[in-house]
């Protein structure tokens, strides 16, 4: 991937970032005067449907709707490191399976001289391989952004509030045989 290329890449997807998360966010202010005035909305409950469209379509954006940001930088350092290793093992299988050509055709300007046909068949499924496991690894990044920003959708109207306690009660059961059962119960209330 040439180089200008990624910049240009990278730039479009840091301006569509800034865009999303202006457009996505849950505070706004008001000037007047010399007083700023912060409204914060109450919280609701997000959707994991739109939260799963939206990082489908752009990886980040799921997160940035469930008011995670704090996750940006690693999916996108995670995107960049792997295009990165994409690119490097990339140079490096042409590097060598133009060597293996010359070697073939018996050109005398091999930039390996020491390496046998043998040692570069090796080098050139080496880096293909590696090559091919990256673009794996890229998928898997991309589908756990998904999966992520999902899951954090629908655990968003879960209630972690303070009131969690332990409660010992005695409990009284029949059983299904004719018995009687009497005990000490102890029930997790949150």
């Amino acid at each position: 991937m040439n180089k200008s290329i990624l910049a240009m890449v990278l730039k479009g997807a840091l301006t569509v970032f800034v865009l999303l998360a202006i457009s996505f966010s849950q505070a706004y202010s008001q000037i007047k005067g010399d007083t700023i005035t912060v409204e914060i909305n109450e919280k609701l409950p997000k959707d994991p449907r739109i939260a799963t469209i939206l990082s489908a379509v752009f990886p980040g954006a799921g997160q940035v709707y469930n008011e995670k940001v704090w996750k940006l930088p690693i999916i996108y350092g995670g995107i960049a490191t792997n295009l990165y290793f994409i690119e490097f093992n990339n140079r490096r299988y042409q590097l060598f399976r133009e060597e293996l050509r010359k070697f073939d055709n018996d050109d005398p300007a091999l930039s390996f001289p020491n390496l046998n046909r043998e040692a570069l068949v090796r080098n050139v499924d080496f880096w293909r391989r590696n090559r091919d496991l990256n673009f794996v690894v890229f998928g898997l990044i991309y589908a756990l952004n998904i999966v992520d920003a999902q899951v954090d959708a629908h655990l968003s109207g879960f209630d972690i509030s303070d009131d969690i306690s332990l409660i010992y009660e005695p409990s009284y059961e029949t059983l299904t045989a004719g018995g009687q059962l009497v005990g000490v119960s102890l029930k997790l209330k949150f």
